[in-house]
């Protein structure tokens, strides 16, 4: 068993792991050992380990299966379909928005993501950085009365209703994204299949109503779980270094990617995304939960230093 240490990142979540060597096969133990520490902390950073795709490839599939990203072929990396291109720009030289909302990966799927490896390439001067959230901290300090009310209870989650995706997209390119795409409800309080811990399971981006409740119900009750998760005490920010590569779950935690950068310059960033378990059901909302957009209804959540993101980090 390769032997490694945890440096904490915050006292909310996130662990700096150190002595692993990324390039080389890791045996079970280890293997193990990252799990666990992964369960414990949420996020895992690996520091100054520049990759191939390859080894990206290699390294990730320690942990599951992973996705080839047919969903999003606008963004596939070409020769490595694991990998997801995380950039400002096309390769045609096309910038492209990154990110404003808060949100867990492919939570808009009966798939969700379990979680997502991100690597570092290249960097603006200052600014791109990622904040998460530990969305356990964020159901555990929900009031009992509130945890009884949501408990077994199930939101919407609506691909079309990102903001960058509406701004982006004509009323009938949203039509035909919710045809391919529709609307899955997904439990609010959302068992981890690893560690049987409870966490709390909306997101600002793509989270529409709460099932069994009215719009003008949902409404105040969904902007206050999204303010809830994001309090200081509750986030930890990354500021990137080239070669960093980070390990998120995306079932107790959610990220953003901010704006907070010159978007003249390239923000370039590769990820795998490992594959979940089952979660949630397709279902067609009502009329009235259709029309309810998060960002249109009640205001966006924004973090206190920056804005950012995208379905990608």
């Amino acid at each position: 068993m390769s032997s490694f240490s945890l440096k904490p990142l915050s006292s909310a979540l996130g662990a700096e792991v150190i002595g692993i060597d990324m390039h080389r096969p890791l045996d079970a133990e280890t293997v193990q050992a990252l799990i666990d520490a992964w369960h414990r902390y949420i996020i895992l950073l690996f520091r100054n380990q520049p990759l191939t795709f390859e080894e990206h490839i290699a390294f990730s599939r320690n942990f599951g299966a992973l996705d080839d990203h047919a969903a999003v072929p606008r963004f596939r990396h070409p020769d490595h379909p694991e990998i997801l291109l995380v950039t400002n720009y096309e390769a045609g030289g096309k910038r492209l928005a990154v990110g404003r909302q808060w949100h867990s990966d492919l939570s808009t799927t009966t798939r969700p993501a379990k979680g997502s490896l991100l690597h570092c390439v290249e960097l603006p001067e200052v600014g791109g950085d990622t904040m998460f959230c530990n969305m356990y901290k964020a159901w555990e300090s929900l009031s009992p009365t509130l945890q009884s009310i949501l408990d077994g209870r199930n939101a919407l989650h609506d691909m079309s209703v990102a903001r960058e995706t509406r701004l982006a997209r004509t009323s009938d390119e949203l039509a035909e994204i919710r045809r391919r795409n529709p609307p899955v409800y997904q439990p609010i309080a959302r068992v981890h299949d690893g560690s049987g811990r409870k966490a709390l399971y909306v997101s600002e981006m793509t989270s529409v109503s709460i099932e069994g409740m009215t719009a003008e119900e949902s409404r105040p009750l969904l902007q206050y779980l999204y303010d809830h998760s994001v309090v200081p005490e509750n986030v930890y920010r990354h500021r990137w270094q080239i070669g960093d590569t980070m390990m998120w779950d995306n079932r107790s935690a959610m990220h953003i990617a901010l704006s907070d950068y010159d978007h003249n310059q390239r923000r370039i960033m590769y990820r795998t995304t490992l594959l979940g378990q089952p979660s949630g059901r397709i279902a067609e909302p009502p009329a009235e939960e259709v029309s309810l957009m998060p960002s249109a209804v009640f205001p966006v959540v924004s973090p206190p230093a920056g804005t950012g993101v995208h379905p990608m980090a």
